[in-house]
This record gives C-alpha cells, structure tokens and sequence, in this order.
C-alpha cells in the first residue's frame, strides 16, 4: 500500500508536470477557430465590420460584398454566408455608419443602400472620389470615425521603384465631414493599410517597412504632422495643407529619424517601432482591447496584425510630457494566411479577416477568416514595459520568483535603431548593451524595476526576461518586449542604489557596436576568379516578381561547372538568393529567422554548412552577380530567399546535372 502511494504521487507529479508544459503554448490561452468559406468563394478580406445583429458584414479584393450570419457558430452551428453585392474596385475599408454601409474602393468611398430592405444592395451612391493614375499600389483604406464624428481615410502611395504620389492626396490622411467636406490632416504616409482612433480621441496608423521607412512603426498623427515619406509633400502648397513642410526641407543622411526631427520641426518620429523580422515584416490593422477584462489581461492595451508573417502582435503606449511612446510584444501567431482586418465580436473574441494573393504570406492559404478567442486562462507574460527617470518598469501577469528577479543574468538589454534615408529599410544600426546598475522587485511581486546606464532618446530598446519565471516556476510564453523611448519619464524616481545596486561588470560599449556594412563571405564572389580565365560554363540569370516569388521554379548547371548567376531583384521588397543542399529549405530558413538582431547585418544569412552560396541582401530594383563552381555531386539541390518570413514560399530548385 505504501508502495501504490508513493507511486500514486510520482504519477500526480509527472501529470502536473506535463500539464505545466503543455500549458507553454499560445494556443492554450488564445485558440483559433476557422469559420468555414463556401465552396467556390475566394473570401480575400479587404474590409470587416460589426453589424448591429452581431454579423460581420466582409468586402473582398475581389470586389464583393458578403454578410456573415451566425459567425460565431454558436450551438455547434454553421456561418450562413450571403452576398450583398459585387462589382466594387477592391475595396480595402468597410464600416456601418448610421445605419448604412460604406466602402472604399480604390477611387471613391460609397454608400451601399438595401432601398427595399430586403438584404441586397440596390445603390451604389458615391459620397466622395479622388483621381486614380492607374498604378497598381495605389490602394485606399477607410473609413473610421473620429471623436468628433468625422469620416477618416488613408492613401497609398503609388510604386514606381520608388514611392510616389502621382495623384492628388497619395500618401496623405483626410477627413470628410457628413457633407462630404474634404480636410488633410497629416502627409508622409507610405502604405497606412492599418489605423484607427482610440479610446482618448487619438489617431495612430501603421507603418510598413519601404522607402524612408527602416523598420516597420506605428505613429501618433495629429493634424499637420509629416511621417516620414516625402512623396506626398507634393501637395502640401495646396491652401487646405495644414502640413508645413516642403521636400527640400528633408535630409537624406541616414542618420536616426529622432535625430533628424530635433531639427526637422514637423517630422513625427514613431510612437513604437516593430523590429522588422524581429515582430513581423508587414504591419496591417490595429484594434484596441477595451473589454474590460473580456479578451485577458491586456485590457487598454492593442492588438497589431502582420500580412507577412501571419500574426498578431500586442502594443502597449504611455504619454510622457504630452508625447506618445510604448512597446511592441509577441502575441499570437498561426493564423491561415496574411491578416489584413481585426474587429471585434459580440462575445469580445477577435475577427480576423486574411488575404494573400499578390502579398504573400506565412500563413498558406491565399485567403481566411478567423476568430481569435481567449480560453480564460492567464498567460505569463510581460505584461508592460513602462519608463522611468533611469531606464525601465516591467510588469508581468503573475506574481514572479523573487530569488530570480534580482539576478542581473536573467535580463538582456540591447539598444538600436535604424537609418532615415530615402533607400529601402535599413539595417540595424547603433546597436550597443545596456547595462544593468539597480533591480527592485516592487511589493505587487509582479513589478520588477531595472535601472540602466544608457537611455539614448529615440532608440529601441530590445528587453529579454528569459531567466524570469513565476512563484510556479513557470518560464515566461513570451520572454522579449521592444521599447520605443521618447521621452524621459521624470515622474517615475530612479532607484536608489545605495539599496538596489547590482554587481558591477566590465563593459566596453565601443567594442558592442554592431557592423553595418554589408556581408563579405567565401561563398560570395561577386568577381569572376581569375583562374577561370574570364570564361564561364553557365550563365543563369534569375529575378523576382511581385507576391513574394522568383520568376523561374527550376534553374540547371552541369556538375563541377562555372555558374555565373545574375540575379535582379525587380519586386518593392528586400530579397536574398541563396544555394542550400538538397532538403535544407526548411532548416535553413528557420535558422535565418532565428538570426535575431544580427541577422539583418549578416544579410540572413546563416554560419552553416548547407549553405553553399550566396548573394547578400538586395534592395528593390537593383542586381547582384556572383560566381561559383556547381556541387561535383548531382543533384536537387535549392535555390532560397531567406528573409525573414519569405523562405516557405520563395524557392526552387536549383539541378545539377
């Protein structure tokens, strides 16, 4: 009988054990559930609502209009889906304003009138239109409702290599009033597929990573404000411009954007910065929790989506001295295919409509939609980052280790940001460690304050708790939280370290300085050796094309020949060609995504053997050639773009004969 209940208590032990550990994964507290499409529908989502019955009301690229009954499938039911309408210029924004439907298409936003009240639309009745050039990034977005009941909208800028605002008002946000009067109210925008307005009357949008843009952002725009992106300065003599700003007045050194708007009145650094590949590559919608509790601990807080990488990040924000600054944290990822809306429910779960065609994704399928739904379980996490007078507050959802809180070897600081320039995105720059000088872990037991050396203004701070764990010890689900300091917060006191002092380390911050110059390896010679001769056995020549793809599946070279590849990168985004073994598509590409913030300075490429060749990061419009002898073993080996995120798509094979 003893025997039985030691045995009994081993085996209690190693089933909580097992619970504990199965409890690590997001889909224990945040499930996604699929709402199942019709068959023969292609539901790309470009705009999502809440109806007043509690449906959604979905506009697709394609044009149409759907409603969605029952989306919820409550009692084990199915979502009915009806369409409404068709025959809209993909519509990107839809909303149900006093009792109506409205639409932005790509040209004009337009009310959808059901005359007859019988669920049909009868009417298309335009309300406001802007000219069109006809490019193919000219998208629009909207509307959403200001504190002050106006309608507000968004333009992309078109693409021609470059940004560029060839009709009116592209790359600028406006408001129309209920009589169709048109106000600017801020320029510098790029792509702002994503914002919304929150709780305190506030405006925010999000950015993505392009031309004069190094990484992905999410910007407080008040009126006047000028984002970044000088394409839509065009316009800014027009007599309703409320933004004072011209393009001659804008530097292109590269330096710090924060640096450059000390000096540049006007210019309105970001709110939070999104590490590119770090959170997501493709910043999209933006909804802000104000459930009360409903949807977790992150009530107040807001929810970020990405295209790309098929995920959700979270977003918390303080004001300090009147400006906005915040963090960016890991949340949700797994969804089927690239997020492009957020709304909520009824019941506080989280619509989440996708599409992928021409902006391909991680998620696989070319179009979704989903709901995110909270389990009512509590996730360890961090919870918030906040500032203080000497460096940072973070609060977590439970109660931690005290013995662990104070250890200094269970954090990791690192400071960066990125260049403000008119090329592509940037590499990280700047990087330096932070150093630990003080810990205090407050009496909540949840709040830890750490003092540092350095709060350089305007950086990002990339914060690691991975040694944290709770009073069970439970590892953290999410461990990193990236930090946007702004501002000083002089309200909060600085430690006092005659009490709350750690161990002084050595450390040499110029030596940290990470490099930005471009990868220089073995397995990249961009110059013919000299032992060929000047003649080579195979010339390939290999591009890309838009939606995250290379223009040819099957490239070919005899064994042991001299290849010489051309490759031209004709997309609007960052690529890299890369020759891997055969069947390491998939460890390579991990590895590049797990390359953290030395990847973009080694161009992602990873220190590994089955990485055989390569070229290095190409920006849009723009070639490389580099040289070298084909494997002496026949085979299927590949050719790889591993950019973070592009690896599951962007492939093929490369057959040595």
């Amino acid at each position: 009988m003893k025997n039985f209940k030691i045995l009994y208590v081993l085996l209690s032990f190693v089933v909580f054990q097992t619970a504990q550990a199965q409890a690590l994964t997001e889909d224990d507290y945040y499930q996604i559930v699929t709402i199942p499409t019709p068959e023969g529908v292609e539901l790309e989502v470009g705009g999502l609502t809440l109806m007043p019955d509690g449906s959604v009301a979905i506009c697709t690229r394609r044009g149409e209009v759907w409603k969605v009954s029952n989306p919820y499938m409550f009692g084990g039911g199915k979502a009915i889906f009806t369409q409404i309408a068709e025959g809209l210029h993909e519509p990107l924004g839809l909303n149900f304003i006093d009792g109506k439907l409205w639409a932005t298409q790509r040209g004009e936003v337009t009310i959808l009138n059901d005359d007859n009240k019988d669920g049909q639309i009868d009417r298309f009745e335009r309300f406001y239109n802007w000219p069109l050039s006809g490019n193919y990034h000219q998208y629009s977005y909207g509307p959403e409702i200001t504190q002050d009941g106006k309608m507000l909208f968004t333009l992309n800028l078109d693409w021609i290599g470059h940004g560029a605002s060839q009709t009116k008002w592209r790359g600028w946000m406006f408001t129309l009033d209920k009589d169709g009067n048109m106000e600017p109210w801020a320029t510098g925008l790029r792509s702002p597929a994503g914002y919304m307005v929150n709780d305190a009357g506030d405006i925010f949008y999000a950015e993505n990573q392009g031309d004069w843009v190094g990484s992905g952002r999410v910007t407080h725009l008040e009126k006047g404000d000028f984002a970044g992106n000088p394409a839509g300065l065009k316009w800014a003599d027009d007599p309703k411009s409320p933004v004072k700003l011209r393009t001659e007045d804008i530097p292109d050194t590269g330096e710090p954007m924060y640096e450059v708007a000390q000096r540049v009145e006007g210019l309105k650094p970001p709110a939070v910065w999104f590490p590119h590949t770090l959170m997501g590559i493709s910043t999209s919608d933006m909804v802000q929790d104000l459930s009360g509790g409903k949807f977790g601990p992150f009530s107040g807080q807001y929810f970020v989506g990405d295209q790309g990488h098929s995920k959700i990040m979270r977003m918390t924000l303080e004001k300090v001295n009147g400006v906005y600054q915040g963090a960016c944290f890991p949340f949700r990822e797994g969804f089927m295919s690239g997020i492009l809306r957020m709304e909520w429910g009824v019941d506080q779960s989280m619509f989440v409509g996708q599409t992928s065609r021409g902006w391909a994704a991680t998620g696989r399928s070319k179009f979704g939609l989903q709901r995110l739904v909270w389990s009512g379980k509590t996730p360890f996490e961090i919870k918030e980052i906040r500032s203080a007078a000497d460096g940072f507050i973070l609060e977590f959802t439970q109660e931690i280790s005290e013995e662990e809180a104070y250890k200094p070897s269970n954090y990791d600081i690192q400071s960066f940001t990125y260049k403000y320039h008119h090329t592509y995105g940037s590499p990280i720059i700047n990087q330096r460690e932070v150093k630990i000088k003080g810990i205090e872990l407050l009496e909540d037991g949840k709040t830890v304050h750490l003092a540092v050396d350095s709060m350089r203004l305007g950086y990002i701070f990339g914060i690691t708790a991975e040694g944290i764990v709770n009073t069970n010890g439970q590892s953290l689900l999410h461990n990193q939280g990236f930090f946007t300091l702004n501002q000083i917060n002089e309200e909060v006191e600085p430690l006092n370290l005659d009490y709350y002092a750690v161990m002084e380390e050595e450390h040499d911050h110029s030596a940290m300085e990470m490099p930005t110059t471009d990868i220089v390896s073995a397995k990249r010679l961009n110059e013919m050796p000299e032992s060929w001769g000047g003649e080579v056995d195979e010339t390939i020549i290999i591009g890309t094309v838009p939606g995250l793809k290379f223009d040819t599946k099957l490239i070919q070279a005899e064994a042991g020949s001299r290849v010489k590849i051309v490759f031209n990168n004709n997309d609007d985004m960052l690529h890299n060609l890369l020759i891997v073994n055969p069947g390491t598509v998939e460890k390579v590409g991990q590895a590049a995504l797990n390359m953290g913030l030395k990847g973009p300075n080694l161009g992602y490429v990873p220190e590994m053997d089955d990485v055989l060749f390569h070229s290095g990061i190409l920006q849009p419009e723009s070639s490389e050639t580099f040289y070298f002898r084909a494997p002496a073993k026949k085979g299927d080996y590949h050719f790889v773009c591993t950019f973070p995120g592009h690896y599951t798509v962007m492939n093929g094979i490369f057959r040595v004969k």
